[in-house]
């Protein structure tokens, strides 16, 4: 009988340039290439055991047993790493996550890079990095981003081998820090997979990705030269593109709660101030403040004084995805 455990860590990871809509629902290829960093502190933490004995694959989550939607979405990508790997066993997956699930906070990612690092590593197989990232990109989109180190790039790809993701730069690089106000730790309504499928909807769609690769160029030589000026302009415009899209939707997905609002425009104050600071929001109402180390503390406790936010989170700049 064969029973083989793994344990795998993978921290969420913030887009500056945003993942939204698909050119292949089923691959999860994006429609633009997206650009990232790992959010370090914050993890989610997946023990994976391949049992010839189990009758079922079983998912325990924040120590609460899954069934529905969420094993199922776990399921497949179980069926997917079964056939890479050529095995036949199923599997009990046992995840925790340090930070809120489901909320805009890119739980998904953190927990479909460290399911399927686990899942490899269980096995007793080394896949290259650049494969683990298409595999966990099946599961969920951003989950590719989550694998590798620091500051990622996303390449959109026409294929399921092309749309791969690799470090761009260490997180050493950049003392970048995120700084996020959590508006609501409850877990969102409408998922970002049914977002995706709904993107095309939106007469903005079109004209977000027609520009996306300028911006993704301008993006990534603002990190590449630590150009804090020119990376908060178009990592803010870049979320404002993707929220209008959600908002003009069929039917429409509000993220943004008055909370939301009114941080983003406490940070575009801060930076008027002097700070060097700006926002984006994945698909959530919780405002991801990018900021530099130094002015960090001070963006920090700004947030903590103001109403309405459970809770505020710092993370550097993290690193890859990695069996413990």
């Amino acid at each position: 009988m064969m029973t083989r455990t793994a344990t795998a860590i993978a921290h969420p990871n913030i887009a500056f340039i945003k993942y939204w809509g698909n050119t292949n629902d089923a691959l999860r290829l994006p429609a633009n290439a997206s650009l990232s960093m790992n959010l370090d502190g914050l993890q989610a933490e997946t023990t994976l055991t391949w049992a010839d004995d189990l009758s079922a694959d079983t998912l325990v989550l924040n120590d609460a047993e899954q069934s529905g939607e969420p094993l199922q979405r776990v399921v497949r990508q179980l069926d997917i790493m079964r056939k890479r790997l050529g095995l036949t066993a199923h599997a009990q997956v046992v995840s925790k996550n340090n930070f809120p699930t489901g909320a805009g906070v890119a739980s998904s990612a953190a927990a479909f890079a460290a399911l399927t690092v686990a899942a490899a590593g269980a096995s007793g197989q080394v896949l290259s990095e650049q494969e683990l990232t298409t595999l966990a990109r099946l599961g969920s989109g951003s989950a590719s981003r989550s694998v590798p180190a620091g500051f990622v790039e996303w390449f959109a790809g026409d294929s399921h081998e092309a749309s791969y993701a690799e470090s761009f730069a260490q997180p050493s690089h950049w003392p970048l820090v995120d700084v996020i106000a959590v508006i609501s730790d409850g877990h969102k309504r409408v998922g970002s997979t049914a977002g995706h499928k709904s993107a095309q909807t939106s007469i903005f769609q079109e004209a977000r990705v027609a520009d996306a690769a300028a911006r993704f160029a301008a993006c990534r030589r603002a990190v590449v030269e630590r150009d804090f000026n020119t990376f908060a302009e178009v990592v803010e415009r870049d979320s404002n593109l993707m929220h209008a899209v959600m908002m003009t939707s069929v039917p429409p997905l509000f993220y943004w709660e008055p909370q939301s609002l009114a941080v983003m425009s406490w940070v575009r104050d801060r930076r008027a101030d002097g700070l060097s600071v700006c926002y984006t929001l994945d698909a959530g109402p919780n405002v991801h403040c990018l900021c530099l180390e130094k002015d960090a503390e001070a963006v920090r406790s700004g947030l903590v004084g103001m109403s309405g936010l459970k809770q505020v989170y710092m993370a550097a700049v993290g690193g890859p995805a990695h069996l413990v």
